[in-house]
């Protein structure tokens, strides 16, 4: 007998956030979310967001045993924003039995409807720097820090629940060539030359600070057009700040000011953390903490969690000096491959920039929709 519960209980918050382990237990590339940033994210004294979500968790069990999870929210900033009754389920993951997932989705549907909603749409989280879309191809590529894993079956059982494709993002591991091409160097040195463009550079990460709330309003506006987005609010660019810069090498931290010394473009890149992950299960202790600083110090994977430029500043060769920059550090420490977030498929302008480079577009992820009948 398969039982749907809300979760509510520091017990039910546990196997909430631990299913996923066990059900991954035995795959070699799924990377396990940070467990404490999790239970940041559903804590409404911690998340911003709950400034204007509503949220809420189920467990599915057979036999005393969980098989399955999911979570739901509505966005009611975007909602007003976009005139939408839209809301989002996230954290989905179950073992491959339909009836699981249908028990699931109900009691979702249900919650959904009885708050207003006409249309479901996801797996997409709080924000835009939460985990999104589900996992339909690349199965057999290790995932990312910042990224889902699933199994193929999920695909499976959203379509026999009558969801279709919304969106679709694509990854890429980008490999790093011997040696930088030249037009990348050339615009680079132009736009800094003609346009008075600069590349902050810094000794300690308290001299980011004073750039990082520019950088993350101008991320507002760099990605307000694109799918889900919804502008973070002064609280989440705070708590942003504190996680990126708890992680973040200065090396790989790239800001552009212009002549007046407003950042206009900004890229961070992170040494692959999933081995450490994995090693350590989501946890940071006793080694989770160890492992990170290890993976920070030795590594020849990149990952990049975030390129943003000025929307009127695109084109002007911002992402030029910022690539260039990343090349040199990436070649200096012997880096084979970065591997890039999900972007939009249809998102020409972040695309076109790696034609210079030899890549393999490795994992694609689906956004799906359904209306809430």
């Amino acid at each position: 007998m398969i039982t749907i519960h809300s979760v509510s209980s520091k017990r039910d918050w546990k196997q909430f956030f631990e299913f996923p382990n066990h059900l991954y237990k035995d795959n070699p590339y799924y990377v396990p979310t940070l467990v404490l940033d999790e239970k940041w994210n559903f804590n409404p004294k911690k998340n911003p967001a709950f400034e204007y979500i509503d949220s809420v968790a189920f467990l599915a069990k057979k036999d005393g045993k969980v098989v399955g999870r999911i979570a739901a929210l509505i966005n009611h900033k975007l909602n007003k924003a976009q005139q939408k009754k839209y809301m989002r389920f996230t954290r989905y993951d179950v073992i491959d039995d339909i009836e699981v997932s249908t028990l699931l989705f109900k009691k979702v549907f249900s919650w959904g409807k009885q708050k207003g909603m006409d249309t479901i749409i996801g797996p997409i989280g709080f924000s835009d720097l939460d985990k999104q879309g589900l996992l339909v191809e690349g199965f057999d590529q290790l995932g990312m820090f910042i990224t889902l894993y699933n199994h193929p079956y999920y695909h499976e059982h959203l379509q026999q629940l009558g969801f279709t494709k919304d969106a679709d993002w694509v990854e890429y591991k980008v490999y790093v060539p011997e040696q930088i091409d030249p037009r990348i160097a050339r615009i680079s040195e132009i736009a800094q030359k003609r346009h008075g463009y600069r590349l902050l550079s810094f000794t300690s990460k308290k001299e980011v600070l004073p750039y990082a709330h520019q950088m993350f309003h101008m991320y507002n506006e760099s990605f307000a057009n694109l799918y889900g987005f919804c502008p973070l609010t002064d609280g989440q660019i705070n708590l942003a700040i504190k996680q990126f810069l708890s992680l973040v090498s200065l090396e790989y931290l790239y800001i552009v000011v212009d002549a007046t010394g407003t950042v206009i473009g900004f890229g961070i890149m992170v040494p692959s953390l999933s081995q450490a992950m994995q090693k350590s299960h989501g946890h940071l202790f006793p080694l989770g903490f160890v492992r990170i600083l290890q993976s920070l110090k030795k590594y020849d994977v990149l990952d990049m969690y975030l390129i943003a430029v000025k929307p009127e500043y695109m084109g002007r060769g911002v992402n030029a000096i910022i690539l260039h920059e990343g090349l040199k550090k990436a070649m200096e420490n012997g880096v084979k491959y970065a591997e890039t977030g999900p972007e939009l498929e249809d998102n020409d302008n972040i695309q076109t920039q790696w034609k210079s480079f030899r890549t393999e577009q490795h994992k694609r992820r689906r956004c799906y929709i359904r209306p809430l009948e």
